[in-house]
């Protein structure tokens, strides 16, 4: 586990803490691990809680107790310390992190597109009322959609009336909204408003344009304060198109399992055996001042599962799934989602060529190429489930 990998370790459980209302703070975009001098207590340190603690208005120890359960929690941490004021201690556990990255491909394997879903919001019964505009009407369909794989019920309210081309886009137009002074009880959840920027253009023009899926990422990807993109870019068939990229690397995440099925490669997790591929130990050398220049514990371990680095990578986003539907729910923003599934296409693609999951030539089958399509299928799924909750299809073949 390398320090950038720590740092959005540490990230991952500030975010945790801010959407389970244990911290009110901005999530930082990083946060700084270090690794710890000579004498001193664990392998890295990060002063994440002291530069959290005047925005949450909490002392930095009380800051890094919260934040401390939360990291020692993240897979490939052994354990958590608090020293001074509110320093952060981490040691690693290396056989757990990759035992980690095996069960979590085996998660999703088994969990299929409802990997990520889970019963957080259960019990809510969220009311989502839009304008009569198709950016709005389709923001609040995902947002239910949503809510929906974290347990909740929510309902629909339309605050004029429909306009019958939105079921061309997969909505359902919802209930006319009530009154002033009739909304709903406390007991049946309290109204949210879903109030994006205006598309500026009517349902039927983006279906003529660009079809329901091109549309519905269009009106979806952009943050509700900013403007949605609507032009032909949404259907150019290349990797500068977010959305040709989610669903190409959907396609062939599938291509490589039916590939590996056809050469009678079982996939399987836990066949891992580490590649060639890394770089020779002795590039790895401590820095000075730490140890004798043996080789830096931050290397790729050889013999980890999923240990190279575009690996990492992947599993870190795939393990991020979960966090990022819940949170996205949360705060009624699908744009999460998106953006989300555009780094997971991204990462599937540096692993894809990094670590070939398929022997290439005369090349036999090895163990790589029984667990690297398990990683593989996992990122599909992943992807073919976000793409669901947005309301736009994954086809296996583009």
């Amino acid at each position: 586990m390398t320090p950038a990998d720590l740092s959005r370790t540490v990230l991952h459980a500030v975010r945790r803490a801010v959407d389970e209302d244990a911290l009110r703070v901005a999530v930082p975009a990083r946060v700084r691990v270090e690794r710890t001098r000579p004498g001193g207590s664990g392998d890295y340190a990060c002063a994440v809680a002291l530069q959290l603690a005047r925005p949450a208005a909490l002392p930095a120890h009380e800051v890094a107790r919260i934040l401390k359960d939360r990291i020692a929690a993240e897979p490939g941490i052994g354990r958590v310390e608090i020293t001074g004021p509110g320093f952060l201690n981490l040691t690693l556990d290396a056989s757990a992190d990759g035992a980690a990255r095996v069960a979590l491909v085996r998660e999703v394997a088994s969990r299929g597109t409802e990997y990520g879903h889970g019963t957080a919001l259960r019990g809510e019964a969220p009311l989502l009322t839009y304008a009569a505009e198709v950016r709005a009407a389709v923001t609040a369909d995902a947002v239910a959609a949503l809510l929906r794989s974290q347990g909740a019920a929510p309902r629909t309210a339309t605050a004029g009336p429909a306009d019958s081309a939105w079921s061309g886009l997969g909505v359902t137009p919802g209930a006319a909204s009530a009154p002033a002074g009739d909304g709903p009880s406390a007991e049946a959840g309290e109204a949210t408003v879903i109030r994006p920027v205006p598309a500026g253009v009517p349902a039927a023009d983006l279906l003529v344009r660009l079809g329901p899926d091109a549309a519905r990422w269009g009106l979806l990807r952009a943050a509700g304060h900013d403007r949605a993109a609507l032009d032909g870019g949404l259907l150019v068939q290349s990797a500068a198109n977010p959305l040709f990229l989610v669903r190409y690397a959907r396609a062939r995440a599938h291509a490589v399992t039916r590939a590996a099925r056809e050469l009678g490669v079982l996939a399987a997790p836990e066949a891992y055996v580490a590649p060639e591929a890394f770089a020779a130990p002795e590039a790895y050398v401590a820095p000075d001042g730490y140890g004798d220049g043996a080789r830096d514990r931050t290397a790729p371990d050889r013999g980890a599962p999923f240990g190279e680095p575009a690996a990492l990578a992947l599993t870190a986003l795939l393990a991020d799934h979960p966090v990022v539907l819940l949170a996205a729910a949360r705060h009624r923003a699908p744009d999460r989602l998106a953006r989300h599934l555009e780094a997971v296409a991204h990462a599937f693609f540096d692993f894809h060529d990094a670590c070939p999951p398929l022997p290439a030539g005369d090349e036999k089958p090895s163990a790589a190429h029984r667990s690297r399509p398990a990683l593989a299928e996992a990122a599909g799924t992943v992807l073919a489930g976000g793409l669901s909750l947005l309301g736009i299809s994954a086809p296996l073949h583009l």
